[in-house]
């Protein structure tokens, strides 16, 4: 493995200088962007895999394995994070101590914000889980020095785990025409999210397509119980027609309506049958229990970290594409199947 010297004469800079770069203190040290790229290119080019647990302070004669870190967005998709981490702690991999994690918070349309992405001092490989069209559009032009695997979004650049969100949003539809409803509604959080774009897209396309009555209304709000109550409400004041079903893109807003159907007298499923989306713990407490989508996060979880695993330790050429299904979880907010 190439040295810190040996970086520094072929990048014609400093030892201080690279060594500087390599360890993350280029700005503290008013380094150029310019030089800051000549090094990272240098010590990519040469194979440079700075040693980890060295700057851990590991004691000596402790195994060295590698370090993922799971890039969480800091939004309200965080409830679904100690889903993840059960996926991954509960399978035999992470028992094992095959490797280490780290979870890095970043904020929707900052992943560029993430230095370690590109000199590889913090981890060994990431999981991207929640990336923005932007971040996906940092994602697909950047030249990275750790592997990534992306949660919930496509790519053709890196390895991805993802759930057929279009699928889902048609199975939806097909079940509401099956219901007989004839007035139907989304309601869709305010985020930047492909799954959440492709389950859209999807019910619209089975109901247009299948169903005597093509109009569809939506509602847009905050990712959030606050934003799903303040949906029904704009809902129940404006809209003369009222929909009789109703599919919440995201459990959070579906419990904050519930709240808002019964303070008006709204009854679920009798007057509005309400389907969420995710499967949340809490979705099971809420009166009436809400029928939702369980997304499958502890398995995806683990196909998460075997891919990465797999990518770290030379195991395969090629990053996987790994698809899972989705399913119905039939509670009380919706109506009895026949």
């Amino acid at each position: 493995m190439a040295t810190i010297r040996e970086i520094a004469k072929q990048a014609n800079v400093s030892i201080g200088t690279a060594s500087f770069v390599l360890n993350g203190k280029a700005e503290q040290m008013r380094i150029s962007k310019k030089t800051q790229q000549k090094v990272l290119e240098t010590a990519k080019k040469l194979g440079y895999n700075p040693s980890l647990s060295a700057r851990r302070l590991r004691t000596k004669g402790e195994k060295e394995v590698p370090v993922i870190a799971i890039l969480w967005t800091l939004d309200t998709r965080t409830s679904l994070i100690s889903r993840f981490m059960q996926g991954i702690q509960t399978k035999s991999l992470y028992q094992d101590g095959l490797f280490e994690l780290v979870i890095q918070p970043y904020e929707n349309d900052k992943l560029n914000e993430v230095k370690s992405l590109h000199t590889g001092l913090r981890f060994n490989g990431a999981i991207v889980a929640n990336a923005s069209d932007k971040d996906m559009a940092y994602l697909e032009k950047a030249d990275l020095s750790v592997p990534v695997v992306v949660y919930q979004r496509h790519s053709n650049k890196y390895g991805t785990v993802c759930v057929d969100s279009e699928n889902t949003g048609k199975e939806l539809a097909s079940l509401f025409i099956s219901n007989g409803h004839r007035h139907v509604g989304m309601v869709i959080p305010n985020v930047s999210s492909e799954a959440i774009e492709l389950r859209r897209k999807g019910f619209k396309e089975r109901w247009n397509r299948e169903s005597e009555v093509s109009n569809i209304q939506e509602w847009f709000g905050e990712f959030s119980e606050k934003g799903g109550y303040e949906a029904a409400l704009h809902l129940l004041r404006y809209h003369n027609e009222m929909p009789t079903a109703l599919f919440f893109l995201s459990d959070h807003m579906a419990m904050g309506a519930l709240a808002a159907f019964h303070q008006k007298n709204i009854r679920i499923p009798e007057d509005i049958e309400i389907i969420g989306h995710d499967n949340i713990s809490s979705t099971q407490f809420t009166f009436p229990s809400l029928s939702t989508v369980h997304l499958p996060v502890e398995e995806m979880a683990e196909a998460c970290v075997r891919q990465l695993l797999k990518i770290i330790n030379h195991e395969v050429d090629t990053s996987e594409s790994i698809n899972f299904e989705s399913y119905l979880v039939e509670r009380n907010s919706s109506l009895d199947r026949l």
